[in-house]
């Protein structure tokens, strides 16, 4: 019996059926969900594909890999148990939401470009259920990793009135309400596997979580772009992080097996295949962030506008490198700068989609380094420990089993993110986390990943074991 079957076994035996949060016959990003009645059509390559009454498909799994299923499994039931201590009775939904990984495609999503991540095999699961006290009047949430309890007005405000982590739950929260939801007063339990502050999107995952179990509580379901795009605005407005729409909507819409690559301007979908399993994804956590990560964001932010604006187009896919090279006295050095980072990297990003979809790994390689070069030099938000890691990746080189290597995420510390052999995965894993920390004095961590399932609810009503 293979991994993958013996954990389909397990799945079933353990009544651990997961309900995912759309439909998506193709790329389209406005199919609905009909929750008719669900049987099973067929099971492959570990995972089961479902047929509702309207003969739509919809794929649902759980992670692919054996241990990584075992953690979201674990993790389920910590958060389970946790919500029972605590509140003294049985969670009615469990929603969970990935984080993701960006394989190529750094700081263009908020600059019209083309990004192609993966949600990874990393979630945040939240337990919940409408409050048993009927005089209560917020949602109260609980952090089983932080230990600490916030309650959540429940109010269409168009500000953040918690601190902290609160206020991305405010914001979807609001979010909700202002559309006419009608959510009760409500108690929940929150745990996570994704790394925070690593760049893999914890808080898009978060919030994604909150509006699945939303979806549960209210039995209102929201179109999976328009959840992706509420939870994009519950962090401009309450969280004041001036994102792309790539973390949301790859939280919403991963799928095993496949990177997105997300057109930033139509906000369309094509499904790149990632099927070979004699290649992973290894994410290099470097364990530093520099203070100056989110100021420095929202500058760079700044300077491609200024730059576009001073160029007199409307989209950076409009601009090519010798309209920058013409336009360069009347930009700044770093104006100048940034967009040369955003040209190259959208050219990039569309070679690395293609060279994915044809097992290229050599040429994607190539296309990594090159892109942590000009996230180094031209757009400059990396940092010494990141150029460290990629630096150890290369030197690894692809006869021993790396393909590629770029730092992920917003930059000035965080992960880097490593194409690598999946049969040399762990001497890799073990080397560079061995050498980084011998030149940085850092210890870092690292996992690898699959492209994995998106958002969708694992329980949606007491009966669900």
């Amino acid at each position: 019996m293979s991994a993958f079957e013996f954990l389909w076994t397990e799945l079933l035996s353990r009544n651990v059926i997961i309900y995912s949060s759309f439909v998506r016959r193709s790329v389209s990003l406005t199919a609905g969900l009909n929750y008719g009645s669900w049987f099973l059509l067929q099971f492959h390559n570990s995972l089961s594909v479902f047929q509702t009454s309207s003969g739509s498909l919809t794929d649902l799994s759980h992670p692919t890999s054996l241990p990584a299923a075992e953690q979201f499994i674990e993790l389920r039931q910590r958060v389970e148990t946790e919500f029972q201590f605590r509140f003294g009775y049985v969670p009615l939904v469990v929603a969970a939401a990935p984080g993701r990984v960006n394989l190529i495609g750094e700081h263009v999503d908020y600059n019209h470009g083309f990004v192609l991540p993966m949600a990874i095999e990393r979630y945040v699961i939240i337990a919940a259920a409408p409050s048993s006290n009927p005089s209560q009047e917020h949602a109260t949430f609980y952090s089983s990793d932080m230990q600490e309890s916030i309650d959540v007005p429940i109010s269409a405000s168009s500000g953040p009135t918690c601190s902290g982590w609160g206020r991305y739950l405010e914001g979807v929260i609001a979010g909700f309400v202002s559309r006419g939801c009608n959510v009760p007063p409500f108690d929940a339990v929150i745990g996570s596997s994704v790394p925070r502050g690593g760049g893999l999107s914890s808080s898009a995952a978060l919030e994604v979580a909150t509006a699945t179990m939303l979806e549960g509580i209210t039995g209102q379901q929201l179109e999976p772009l328009e959840k992706a795009i509420l939870c994009q605005r519950a962090e401009h407005k309450f969280a004041g992080m001036p994102c792309g729409i790539m973390d949301q909507f790859s939280s919403v819409f991963g799928m095993p097996n496949e990177l997105m690559l997300l057109d930033c301007i139509s906000q369309e979908i094509q499904v790149v295949p990632f099927r070979d399993e004699n290649v992973s994804v290894l994410i290099t956590n470097s364990n530093v962030k520099h203070e100056l990560a989110t100021g420095e964001y929202a500058e760079r932010r700044r300077q491609c506008e200024s730059a576009l604006a001073e160029l007199g187009l409307l989209s950076w896919r409009d601009v090519t490198l010798a309209d920058l090279d013409l336009a360069r006295r009347r930009l700044t050095t770093d104006e100048l700068a940034c967009g040369r980072h955003v040209v190259t990297e959208i050219g990039r990003t569309l070679d690395a989609a293609k060279a994915f979809a044809n097992g290229q790994w050599a040429l994607v390689g190539e296309l990594m380094y090159s892109s942590h070069e000009s996230l180094q030099k031209d757009f400059r938000v990396s940092c010494a420990e990141l150029d460290t890691l990629v630096r150890i990746a290369r030197e690894i080189g692809s006869e021993d089993g790396v393909y590629g290597s770029r730092m992920t995420g917003g930059g000035f510390g965080g992960c880097s993110v490593t194409l690598v052999r999946s049969g040399r995965a762990k001497p890799v894993r073990e080397r560079i986390l061995m050498q980084y920390e011998n030149e940085t004095s850092v210890q870092g961590s690292s996992f690898t990943s699959r492209p994995a399932i998106g958002t969708h609810l694992v329980k949606r009503n007491a009966h669900d074991n």
